[in-house]
């Protein structure tokens, strides 16, 4: 994962006929966190799901490695993880079934590197459950250990602290801490600071 840089440049927006993204520039590299911060309605959600592909871009390029994106958006993909403000979560699949089945898609995963995802996540107590029968905080913890399993360079990450306790807000730093030390980067919509440290820490506000 060291090396790995995503830049994008001049990104531009409609949603019908509200300019969303006015020329935006970004670039972050291997060891940092990118937030994205500004007032609900500035586009933080929406410049996450143009990064990846999810949210048709009018003007605009992304580049990974220095490669445009669209040359090769399989490889893009396969390079990053993104986890909504929903967790991609089947309802009546169990945590650990979620799992297999959303890992699975990209490369094998075995029954004991899932296990210790949710362990580390604090998810192992419920993993068996229908993800229906689970609070909103403890689907969350179950989307967390995805993040791990993907073992993927880019996180794009929508207010990944969301229906968490004060544990749970740690856990998010804390995992962020490890995968920035091991050269990922990250982009994150939040609301309110994550604990990173600011020497790795980047901020855009979309709402200047």
């Amino acid at each position: 994962m060291i090396g790995s840089v995503l830049r994008a440049e001049n990104l531009h927006l409609w949603r019908t006929e509200r300019h969303v993204l006015k020329g935006v520039d970004l670039r972050v590299c291997g060891g940092e966190l990118l937030q994205l911060t500004g007032v609900n309605g500035a586009g933080k959600t929406t410049l996450l799901r143009a990064l990846c592909g999810l949210n048709h871009l009018e003007e605009g390029r992304v580049f990974w490695n220095e490669h445009d994106v669209c040359e090769d958006l399989e490889g893009f993909h396969a390079s990053l993880v993104y986890l909504g403000h929903e967790p991609p979560l089947k309802p009546d699949l169990s945590g650990i079934e979620n799992l297999g089945f959303w890992t699975g898609m990209r490369r094998r995963i075995s029954r004991a590197a899932i296990n210790d995802a949710l362990i580390r996540t604090g998810g192992g107590e419920f993993a068996t459950r229908p993800v229906r029968t689970l609070s909103a905080g403890q689907k969350r913890r179950v989307a967390l250990a995805g993040l791990l399993l993907a073992a993927v360079p880019l996180w794009l990450l929508d207010e990944p602290t969301t229906n968490l306790d004060s544990s749970g807000q740690e856990l998010v730093a804390m995992l962020l801490e490890a995968h920035l030390d091991a050269g990922g980067l990250a982009i994150a919509a939040v609301h309110h600071g994550l604990g990173i440290a600011a020497s790795r820490l980047r901020e855009l506000n979309l709402s200047a």
